[in-house]
């Protein structure tokens, strides 16, 4: 069961890339987030630690 790949219009092309960077920044602000939600919880005291 073979199926031929439809060829996408110009316009469905610039959807689809406006989508996935639309997907790829929202996944960029969720790292962000957790990033800086994390550093915040570890304290302001998490940078004087000795090494």
């Amino acid at each position: 069961m073979s199926t031929v790949p439809q060829q996408l219009t110009p316009e469905e092309i610039q959807r689809r890339r406006k989508r996935s960077l639309a997907i790829a920044m929202v996944l960029a602000a969720l790292v962000l987030i957790f990033y800086v939600l994390t550093i915040a919880k570890l304290g302001p005291q998490v940078l004087n630690r000795p090494l």
